[in-house]
């Protein structure tokens, strides 16, 4: 993963013809799709799963470390977007049926009674019979950056051919797994309570660049 050592701010990246072509696919009137993007390339619209691809569903912070773990660890990522609050990362079809039953497998089942569960937060799986909204191809570009723009739709790794590579149930498994532990891990060495702690956030904290020339 490359990460840019500036703190300006993440990219907003667009979505490239091939790769608006890909996501129309997904509907049931691709050419409508297509068409309503030429007149308002900055339009959400919703899409259907299980098809094209399938979507786990993350709150942003737990998604966020997922993505890391995909990016710092793994083999990349697909498509990822953030949504109102949530992340959306983009995986194969047929991930949304299998995801949950091997995290139940491996006792990591999200919001569970163990330890183990309760690691992980709930996992909205997105497959066959589901739609999600999909950012616009083309992002806004507002001036400066507020609290409602960043809770809005924006592409983090926008989808850029036709036929991107989508991780499987897999390696989501495997990147929720290792986010638990790492959120774990952040926990332990977090100073005491007796320590002042800034109620701020890092100014810099949503600075990751994801070099999608590694994503398969």
């Amino acid at each position: 993963m490359s990460i840019d050592g500036n703190h300006a701010g993440p990219e907003v990246t667009g979505v490239t013809p091939e790769g608006a072509a890909w996501l129309a696919s997904a509907g049931t009137y691709p050419r409508s799709t297509r068409v309503l993007w030429d007149d308002r390339p900055t339009a959400p619209v919703v899409l259907a799963c299980g098809s094209a691809f399938d979507v786990v569903n993350a709150p942003a912070l737990f998604g966020r470390h997922m993505l890391d773990r995909l990016w710092a660890e793994g083999p990349g990522s697909g498509p990822v977007a953030a949504h109102r609050g949530r992340m959306l990362l983009f995986a194969a079809p047929g991930t949304a049926q299998r995801l949950p039953s091997l995290l139940e497998w491996e006792e990591w089942g999200s919001g569970g009674a163990s330890e183990r569960g309760r690691a992980i937060p709930p996992l909205l799986c997105h497959g066959t019979g589901d739609a999600v909204t999909v950012p616009a191809p083309t992002p806004l570009a507002p001036p400066m950056p507020t609290a409602a723009t960043r809770l809005g739709s924006r592409w983090l790794v926008a989808p850029d051919t036709r036929a991107p590579w989508l991780p499987g149930p897999e390696i989501m498994l495997w990147a929720a797994i290792r986010a638990a532990r790492s959120v774990a891990r952040r926990r332990l060495s977090e100073p005491s309570p007796t320590v002042p702690i800034s109620i701020f956030p890092p100014a810099d904290q949503d600075a990751k660049v994801y070099d999608v020339s590694r994503r398969r």
